[in-house]
């Protein structure tokens, strides 16, 4: 009797970890060409730039906000109305890109995709840039 107990927890246990790892938000690759159309078409995304605020004064993506990865735990209230939104990540070569991902991840956000090429792409295929803040 009890080890067909301590089985059936050990296959629950199992089949809770599987179901888990497949829950993972996984982030789609966005291209510029993709990108220029949604803002073209005003397409409601949060284009998220986490890059510092010194970069993103430099130049950023038309319509991004800035909220650098360093200070996105603190500051995602910013964005908790985009919980199940679209929300399209970039930095500048995709390594803080990544990090964003998983801080949203872990905070329940469900869409999250990435510019492919990240800001060095855009800006090397001659893409509409903003100066300033």
């Amino acid at each position: 009797m009890k080890i067909i107990v301590v089985k059936k927890i050990a296959t629950t246990m199992i089949l809770a970890l599987a179901l888990a790892s497949t829950w993972q938000v996984t982030a789609k690759e966005i291209s510029q060409g993709q990108l220029q159309k949604i803002i073209d078409n005003d397409k409601q995304v949060i284009l998220l730039d986490v890059r510092t605020a010194e970069e993103f004064a430099e130049g950023h993506i038309p319509n991004a906000i800035n909220i650098p990865h360093t200070e996105l735990n603190a500051r995602l209230a910013e964005l908790s109305a985009a919980k199940n939104s679209q929300v399209i990540l970039y930095c500048r070569s995709g390594k803080r890109a990544a990090i964003a991902k998983q801080v949203l991840e872990s905070n329940g956000f469900t869409e999250l995709d990435h510019l492919t090429g990240d800001f060095r792409g855009w800006r090397n295929s001659n893409l509409p840039v903003n100066k300033g803040q």
